[in-house]
């Protein structure tokens, strides 16, 4: 057997990028009508970022992936996954974009959609790659531009929603730092987030989602770290797709997260930026020295399909 096949991956670097507009909820109550309490109560977001209309989902996963190469110490990969749900680029995809605008020595490139899960599927993916002795290094981008489907009228969605992105650099490791993911769907919720093919905007079931997220989101957390073989207490970081302060809540309550670990808690300053909110909030806490290297990070995410995927990861030592 060749003996690549027996080795893992590790997390080597991480990379963000946010726009430099921010637009807090009294802004957005200049345009539809809300208020400032009334975002803060049901979402815990105060302030988001959006990006110019000449910004594209390329250009933010770019300065990320940079980012990322750079907190790595290396300048090529040999992938390059990309998850965005708001991509607009059909061929030459996103990620062969990305490599071009990187210049990157050929990598192979690849696009996922599986919404605010996509991060999690990206990663695994490449994991398994770099496992299985296909790929050296790999570039696991989230990157997002939710403004351009955001529906600027419905003050039910258009609070929520953000962009930016957030990178990841994995390489090889004699021993696997990440654990075999746990990923799936709900088939019966496959309308419960869409972004309308004729109108092209995003919209949801609130309710379905939230009523998913309190009653089925610890049980696959769980199986989560089930598949790790840890338990909540061996976690330092927990980092759930940022979806509502009052969905994460809950969650991290079920799971038992204490004061003494870390709680993503973006979503308050940077909204909902779906398949880029949980690489976008950890490499923020990484380069803000909030997160103890070497420390297991805990990343679980969910969102249209309806489909959900996490794992645990071991932070940079």
């Amino acid at each position: 057997m060749d003996q690549r096949s027996l080795r893992g991956s590790a997390l080597i670097g991480l990379g963000h990028y946010q726009p430099e507009n921010i637009v807090t909820n009294d802004d957005l109550a200049r345009k539809v009508e809300t208020n400032d309490e009334w975002i803060r109560t049901r979402t815990g977001i105060r302030e988001r970022r959006i990006a110019s209309e000449s910004e594209t989902v390329v250009d933010m996963a770019s300065a990320a992936a940079r980012m990322a190469l750079d907190d790595a110490g290396i300048d090529d990969v040999s992938l390059v996954v990309v998850a965005s749900t708001t991509l607009m680029d059909r061929s030459p995809n996103s990620a062969a974009r990305v490599s071009a605008e990187l210049g990157l020595d050929g990598p192979a490139v690849l696009d996922i959609n599986t919404a605010c899960s996509g991060f999690e599927y990206a990663l695994a993916i490449a994991d398994q790659a770099i496992s299985a002795g296909t790929a050296e290094h790999a570039l696991v981008i989230g990157a997002e531009k939710l403004s351009g489907v955001t529906d600027w009228t419905d003050r039910r969605t258009c609070v929520l929603t953000a962009d930016g992105a957030g990178a990841v650099v994995l390489g090889p490791s004699p021993q696997p730092t990440i654990s075999p993911v746990v990923w799936g769907s709900v088939p019966g919720m496959l309308e419960a987030v869409v972004i309308d093919k004729e109108t092209q905007l995003f919209s949801q079931d609130g309710r379905s989602v939230m009523r998913w997220v309190l009653t089925e989101a610890a049980d696959q957390a769980k199986r989560v770290l089930d598949r790790a073989g840890l338990s909540p207490a061996d976690i330092d970081v927990f980092a759930f797709h940022q979806a509502n302060l009052r969905l994460l809540e809950p969650l991290a309550r079920a799971l038992g997260v204490t004061d003494e670990q870390v709680l993503i808690r973006d979503i308050e300053e940077s909204g909902n930026t779906s398949a880029a909110s949980v690489p976008l909030g950890l490499s923020k806490a990484w380069h803000r020295g909030e997160l103890p290297r070497g420390g297991r990070a805990f990343l679980f995410g969910f969102g249209g399909g309806f489909t959900y995927a996490g794992q645990v990861v071991t932070l940079p030592s």
